[in-house]
């Protein structure tokens, strides 16, 4: 690897589609199977700078700040309100993890209440003056790019993303993504891309756009309609890695590939069950079943597999029961 770090532009490259950061999701394995299947960048899920301040070598802290070799360099997301500690922890983040960090992204776009009563994720842009010195703060401490994600604004009557964006950017983000939608919506409803658009034109810094891309048509409309330089992918990834594999060949060449068949979900479905007993052990097994009802909605006989997945609590029972499974579709198919 170079000895110079990528810069912004070679990392949110124009055109590209990264995957974002989902808490309870988009652990290391995970990941690392969006990246091998094309996601240009990935994030971890949000850390807490604060639960890192104070209890910094916490089971919970180093899973989140655990790469797959698949996806390094990675992108960090932190959240939180002082300022000083945003800033010494993201320091300490990069100083321990090297180059593994490509960037550190501070989430200002939560809206979960836990987070957002406690004036951090999308409570920030309800205090934009406290925001910016963060940002500036974490960006002169950390030595890497810092970027910034945040919400159309608090809520409707508070529309603030664009003027947001420019504070964000004067203050050092090195990039901004958006989610269109308010904080009051969480994911409700539709995401306005116009806003997405608005910050583009407001702002010279790389804009990642974010919200409603769930297949590759989507991601090329999403660059076309707002002129975004980036596509975050979120919701749209679960049970579907081959998102990124399918937007790159569209938006690179035009090419529509067709969608997994049903034994290569079942088979990544194997796949991500291993890698994430081999990352976390058995105690993540919970974690997996929501994973499997994702990869194999639509499919012949998947409530009855979702059903027997809720019951068992292994992942060598989970293995029998996908095996099971595949040679029923298989019979299926050959019927």
């Amino acid at each position: 690897m170079s000895t110079e770090r990528a810069d912004i532009r070679t990392l949110l490259a124009s055109g590209s589609v990264v995957l974002g950061p989902m808490a309870g999701i988009t652990e290391a394995p995970f990941r690392g199977i969006c990246k091998r299947m094309g996601a240009q960048l990935t994030y971890t899920e949000m850390v807490s700078a604060k639960g890192l301040h104070y209890n910094p070598d916490s089971a919970v802290s180093r899973a989140l700040l655990t790469f797959s070799a698949e996806e390094t360099p990675c992108a960090v997301q932190i959240f939180g309100s002082e300022p000083t500690i945003m800033a010494d922890q993201a320091a300490r983040i990069v100083e321990q993890r090297g180059r593994d960090v490509a960037l550190v992204d501070i989430n200002m776009g939560c809206p979960m209440t836990k987070v957002t009563a406690k004036g951090e994720g999308a409570a920030l842009m309800r205090t934009p003056e406290l925001a910016a010195e963060i940002v500036s703060q974490v960006a002169v401490a950390c030595g890497v790019p810092v970027t910034v994600k945040f919400r159309a604004g608090w809520d409707e009557s508070a529309l603030n993303a664009v003027e947001f964006a420019r504070r964000m950017e004067a203050a050092g983000a090195a990039a901004v993504g958006v989610h269109g939608r308010t904080r009051e919506q969480f994911y409700r409803g539709r995401a306005d891309w116009s806003v997405l658009a608005e910050v583009k034109r407001a702002v010279s810094v790389p804009v990642i756009g974010s919200g409603d891309v769930f297949s590759a048509a989507d991601a090329k409309e999403m660059l076309e309609r707002t002129g975004v330089d980036v596509v975050m992918v979120a919701r749209g990834a679960q049970g579907n890695p081959w998102i990124f594999r399918e937007a790159a060949a569209l938006i690179e060449r035009g090419e529509v590939l067709g969608p997994p068949t049903a034994f290569e979900r079942i088979d990544m479905a194997l796949h991500h069950a291993e890698a994430l007993q081999a990352f976390g052990g058995d105690h993540t097994f919970p974690r997996m079943r929501k994973h499997v009802g994702w990869y194999i909605v639509g499919m012949p006989g998947a409530t009855h597999v979702r059903e027997r997945v809720n019951h068992i609590g292994s992942y060598t029972e989970l293995r029998g029961l996908l095996t099971e499974y595949r040679s029923y579709v298989e019979q299926r198919t050959e019927a």
